[in-house]
């Protein structure tokens, strides 16, 4: 099979990790990219990764580089204008989170794509970290036996003062739903990928740094169906002893009928049987690109998809769970009661 050709919308922040990736994945062939305005700005991407064609114009790009996948990069109250060009060319796609600013959008978009037999899949890159896949892969071997509970301290400490989030993503600030929203629902994504289908939530959220818009921290406990219990506990201004707080983003703690497994902030596991002294489990990662190349192990498992026919984790229809869980925590937060999923 020929390179997969690969057209992206968007320049932000964040997209720099999915050109670089592109770049390294060798059956990939970046064709276009697609920018609102700044041409400038298309322009030093387009130089840096090796983009051949800079477009403004979404059809005209689409029409005349006829990719083989679409990079959708963009902020999420553009998602579904692109994702129906794409679907109405039947091209396959990859759309960052969140899907869209509401879960009404979202199922909208999901529908517009199976409707016309397009893939769709969410660029959730989380479950890709590293250690949340060798986690996985210790649970499913039963490191700690039956799992009882998991709880993830999210503790980034970049949300302090008046120019939180702007040196990065400066509409963070303006987003009406933002810690469960942008980032919260990686952390859902995780511990379903980790613990199995959930059965319910209660959630206490808060707004501490007035400069900002949105909830930026908050308590959640979720059921599982399994009858496993969940704790995410999110402070954006709040930090942790890290050299990079941003690398893992807090800690993460698994404990079951045999022991724990905890992940600490520099990415390194430790396995404690139960009664025993807890100890590092060593496996090997690349700390490349964001967070151990969890962006380019996400597109990688995409492009093997299409080659090789591969199975693929997160489609749109998958990934709606994590959309409709969000909304039960903003619901239950504004109601002050458990909502059963």
């Amino acid at each position: 099979m020929s390179k997969v050709r690969v057209a992206a919308f968007g320049t932000g922040f964040f997209s720099h990790y999915h050109y670089d990736a592109w770049n390294r994945i060798e059956s990939v062939e970046l064709v276009g990219l697609c920018v609102n305005s700044n041409r400038e700005r298309a322009q030093e991407f387009a130089t840096q990764y090796s983009v051949p064609e800079i477009f403004t114009d979404p059809v005209e790009m689409l029409d005349r580089t006829r990719p083989d996948l679409v990079d959708i990069i963009t902020t999420p109250e553009s998602h579904t204008a692109l994702v129906e060009l794409a679907a109405a060319r039947n091209i396959p796609m990859i759309c960052q989170k969140p899907l869209a600013p509401s879960l009404e959008e979202a199922h909208a978009m999901v529908e517009a794509a199976e409707v016309a037999g397009a893939l769709l899949i969410a660029h959730e890159n989380w479950r890709f970290k590293p250690w949340n896949r060798e986690m996985a892969k210790l649970l499913r071997a039963g490191a700690i036996g039956e799992p009882y509970n998991i709880s993830f301290r999210m503790r980034p400490g970049d949300g302090q003062g008046p120019h939180a989030y702007l040196d990065r993503q400066p509409y963070f600030q303006k987003m009406p739903r933002f810690l469960v929203h942008e980032t919260g629902v990686h952390m859902i994504d995780v511990f379903r990928f980790l613990m199995g289908e959930m059965s319910g939530v209660f959630a206490r959220l808060q707004r501490l740094n007035p400069a900002i818009k949105g909830e930026d921290a908050g308590i959640l406990t979720f059921g599982f169906v399994n009858g496993a219990a969940g704790v995410l506990d999110g402070n954006r201004l709040a930090d942790f002893e890290a050299e990079n707080p941003r690398l893992t983003m807090g800690i993460l703690l698994v404990e079951g009928s045999e022991g724990s497994i905890r992940l600490d902030g520099a990415g390194r596991l430790f396995l404690r049987s139960k009664g025993g002294a807890e100890r590092e489990h060593v496996f090997s990662w690349t700390d490349r690109g964001y967070a151990g190349d969890c962006v380019h192990a996400l597109q990688a498992h995409v492009i093997a998809h299409l080659r090789d026919g591969t199975p693929v984790e997160n489609t749109g229809r998958e990934y709606l769970r994590n959309v409709e869980i969000v909304e039960a925590v903003y619901q239950s937060n504004e109601e002050g009661r458990w909502i059963a999923l």
